[in-house]
């Protein structure tokens, strides 16, 4: 009888295999990142649409130029190239409003290419198990800014009047039933020592929650017309101090992103500040969930005492949540059958961005990687944590762990929430 050698990977065989996995990831991002850009014309190329927001062709030379930063430059120790770029698309270069002066889109894409040419020649020759936590970094950067440029793209065209997606009625779709689960008391290990985790993820620590209760589902625009009927947007009583203050000078009277609940009663409120979350969850005398309780909702395995990447285990899925553009636009809350955690919590993943009421601050033995700027710079107590990613979230950024943060006035951010009690 003969028996077949079995032995584990060599270094070479590591390598070889990541820099293959690297290479097909940072090509499908890329054409991602490209396909956002399909027939845009200059002005929406090269204007804001917002002030808090930079041109989303500013974003995509911003992209070539960071990976040139960290991997020409850092990694392979090469002198700068396009150096003539280098204040433009530095993230701290220019003001916002001074980032609309832009070379074409031809011009910008041959920069893409020609960094990215680079980029592989250099991959091919690289050490890449030494350096494998700083490529996938690169990759969910350019993730983070294909959402921004997703939602920037939105606001051109909700400034202009037109929809922002097109999501089919769901008047057919069994009616969502409003339902709280219930999470008992203990401990729960949170956050991240996975390579591709940021620094904010880190490092994983337990922390002990009393038992609570969390909705099922997102909060809907069935939920929120209660809110909007009951004149919530002119009640004092359910907002709290800050919130009214920004809210008389808003004045707004739905979210941003609404749409008809008579046709869409079961997708998520999407385009609502912390503020409106908030005060809805006083409405109907609930609460926001703190970051805490919405991981441990969304990723904690009581049987196995260990937290999941996904709702629904280990692996990544592409069909089981609403993600990279695969649906016109948000979908309703129940739409994704496996998209539900141990406790059959639901849509935690996709969809919609969901506020919570914790500060973004670091976790113990925080160290900042790969520069101060990327997380500590917001560890100012003014920045609230969302979790969960939205209908445009690419893959590489969306996980039970990754915690995004904004301003709690932002609405332009594909953001909704869910209630705890």
């Amino acid at each position: 009888m003969s028996y077949t050698s079995r032995r584990s990977p060599s270094k070479s065989d590591y390598n070889r295999d990541l820099k293959a996995q690297l290479k097909q990831a940072y090509t499908e991002s890329r054409q991602l990142t490209l396909n956002l850009f399909a027939d845009i014309n200059e002005q929406t190329f090269c204007q804001q649409a917002h002030p808090t927001f930079s041109p989303v062709g500013w974003h995509l030379g911003h992209i070539a130029f960071t990976e040139a930063l960290w991997i020409l430059e850092h990694l392979a120790g090469k002198a700068p190239i396009f150096t003539e770029y280098r204040q433009l698309f530095a993230a701290d270069g220019l003001p916002k409003e001074k980032r609309q002066e832009l070379p074409s889109f031809e011009v910008i894409d041959d920069y893409l290419n020609t960094v990215r040419e680079k980029v592989f020649d250099y991959l091919a020759i690289a050490p890449v198990h030494e350096q494998a936590r700083l490529w996938w970094w690169l990759l969910q950067h350019e993730t983070q800014h294909n959402e921004t440029i997703a939602f920037i793209l939105a606001l051109h065209k909700f400034n202009t009047g037109q929809p922002i997606f097109s999501p089919s009625q769901n008047l057919d779709n069994d009616p969502v039933k409003p339902e709280m689960i219930t999470i008992p008391a203990g401990k729960f290990r949170c956050g991240s020592e996975d390579m591709i985790a940021q620094d904010n993820e880190r490092s994983p620590h337990w922390v002990h929650l009393e038992t609570y209760q969390i909705d099922r589902y997102p909060v809907t625009h069935g939920d929120f017309q209660k809110f909007i009927h009951a004149n919530g947007y002119q009640s004092r009583k359910y907002w709290s101090k800050t919130g009214w203050q920004w809210q008389t000078q808003a004045q707004v009277t739905q979210p941003l992103y609404w749409l008809e609940p008579e046709n869409f009663r079961d997708y998520p409120v999407c385009g609502i500040s912390y503020y409106e979350a908030e005060a809805y969850a006083n409405f109907i005398g609930k609460r926001l969930p703190s970051e805490y309780e919405w991981e441990k909702a969304a990723a904690w395995q009581p049987d196995t005492k260990q937290s999941q990447p996904y709702p629904w285990g280990t692996n990544w899925h592409d069909d089981y949540c609403n993600h990279s553009l695969q649906n016109a636009g948000i979908v309703p809350v129940n739409h994704y059958t496996n998209n539900q955690s141990f406790y059959r919590c639901a849509d935690c993943l996709g969809n919609i961005w969901e506020w919570t009421t914790s500060v973004f601050q670091p976790y113990p033995n925080f160290v900042a990687y790969p520069y101060k700027g990327y997380s500590a710079s917001y560890f100012d107590n003014e920045h609230l944590i969302l979790r969960g990613g939205s209908w445009v979230t690419r893959k590489w950024g969306i996980r039970n762990t990754f915690r995004n943060w904004y301003h709690p006035w932002t609405r332009e951010i594909f953001a909704g929430f869910r209630c705890a009690q």
